[in-house]
């Protein structure tokens, strides 16, 4: 065993002491740590102040009940959250994500990478995360806009344009965002850039809701370019139906590969015609207006439906695992190697499991953390803070400039710090190093607060 394998099951167990049972927050710490750890042990200005130790812990914690009446005039209770983590380059950033698995353990570990992934994108932003354990899925807008606006009634007290800005997340759209963005206005009697991911005509931004999934394609493209390689005549599958998977899967047509799946919780829709933008637009209808299920997709255009099955197990070049965290297993990451998959791009937060990313690793596949490749999304509500301070609002084209833009430096500092061979780049090690890095500068500076 070597000092740093070590060193890095010593700071895992210290973690893990703290924070017992919160299996999603270790699993990230420890990805992180085994990076980082290496790096900074002939770097004592980083290591002797236990930075990464205090990285660990969160600044705050929010926890508060939310009460609200449903159609039939009942009591609902569910519980709210805010992590702030990291303040050390700007307001708190990070998503609010509504769904039945929230918990503290999810929550923290999306702050703890959200640190990282705010600091890659080069904005003055910092990490957090929010939610709850209300599930919108079957309830009426009415029941939302109640849920929402007692959820935003106590978060109100803890968030501000120059404190914490909120976003959206799984279970978090337009909607949600518009019925909580009225509520803040309403308690604090001030319109602000509070939240991110706004409707145009209220302070949002031209290619918000695309971000996520145009950059993510468009991180793709710079490591395929690094290899001279492209997208055009790629063979591609994407797990996820929602926001993310949608704009990913349309922005891979606009750059000529060929889209073989999408997926919902119900199972994955297999199309070997590919999905084109014609396919699509039935799918962003179907999953935003009708909130449907994806296998009616199937119903209508003929393709094949694997019912309770995620995508992993169809041939292609590329990967791009949209839905949530840990959808991808070893035995997945497997099948898409034996099957000639080339690379794999999160678009989702941590879907890859730990052993499944290690598979990646061995056989040198190309592998992109969500903290770098998914970067996009926070990247264009922190250029939606920058309208919002300026009382501007940016066209289409200015805003995917920057957003290319931003992607395409992401991309040199993950190359800068995690290239191991002429060919091959570790973008874990460099996505890692580069948000840590930022990050560890901006608190040695600041002190011991």
């Amino acid at each position: 065993m070597s000092n740093h394998t070590k060193e890095i099951a010593q700071f895992v167990e210290k973690i893990a002491s703290k924070n017992p049972h919160e299996t999603e927050f270790l699993q990230a710490v420890e990805e992180v740590a085994e990076t980082i750890i290496p790096f900074i042990a002939d770097k004592p200005k980083y290591k002797d102040s236990n930075l990464l130790e205090t990285m660990c812990e969160p600044e705050r914690v929010f926890m508060f009940r939310v009460p609200w009446l449903n159609d039939k005039g009942e009591v609902q209770v569910n519980r709210g959250y805010r992590i702030q983590m990291n303040s050390a380059i700007g307001p708190y950033k990070g998503g609010l994500r509504f769904h039945p698995s929230v918990n503290l353990s999810i929550l923290k570990f999306l702050a703890f990478e959200q640190t990282f992934k705010n600091s890659l994108t080069t904005l003055p932003m910092g990490g957090g995360k929010g939610g709850s354990d209300f599930n919108p899925k079957g309830k009426s807008d009415n029941e939302v806009m109640k849920f929402c606006q007692s959820f935003m009634t106590e978060l109100s007290k803890y968030i501000g344009q120059f404190t914490d800005v909120p976003a959206g997340d799984i279970g978090v759209g337009g909607r949600e965002i518009g019925y909580m963005f009225g509520q803040y206005k309403r308690v604090q009697g001030e319109f602000t850039g509070v939240l991110t991911g706004k409707g145009l005509q209220y302070g949002g931004s031209l290619i918000r809701p695309e971000a996520t999934g145009y950059g993510c394609v468009y991180f793709s493209k710079e490591v395929l370019n690094h290899i001279n390689d492209g997208l055009d005549g790629k063979s591609a599958i994407v797990s996820g139906s929602g926001n993310v998977a949608q704009f990913t899967v349309e922005k891979l047509i606009q750059n000529g590969a060929k889209v073989l799946s999408m997926s919902d919780s119900g199972g994955t829709v297999y199309d070997k015609d590919g999905i084109t933008q014609e396919k699509l637009e039935f799918i962003k209808e179907l999953k935003n207006v009708k909130r449907g299920r994806i296998k009616e997709y199937a119903d209508k255009y003929k393709a094949e439906f694997h019912e309770g099955k995620t995508p992993w197990d169809i041939k292609c070049d590329i990967a791009y695992p949209c839905a949530t965290q840990n959808e991808l297993q070893v035995e997945d990451a497997k099948t898409l190697q034996k099957n000639g998959c080339i690379g794999v791009f999160e678009g989702a937060n941590m879907p890859c499991t730990a052993d499944a990313i290690e598979v990646f690793k061995e056989h040198k596949m190309m592998f992109t953390p969500g903290k770098a490749s998914n970067a996009g999304g926070v990247a264009t509500s922190g250029l939606e803070m920058s309208q919002n301070s300026l009382r501007l609002s940016w066209t289409r084209d200015e805003v995917d400039e920057r957003l290319q833009g931003i992607m395409k430096e992401i991309h040199r500092n993950c190359v800068q710090h995690g290239k191991v061979t002429k060919d091959y780049v570790d973008y874990v090690k460099g996505a890692n190093i580069a948000g840590f890095v930022k990050v560890a500068d901006a608190m040695l500076a600041q002190g011991c607060v």
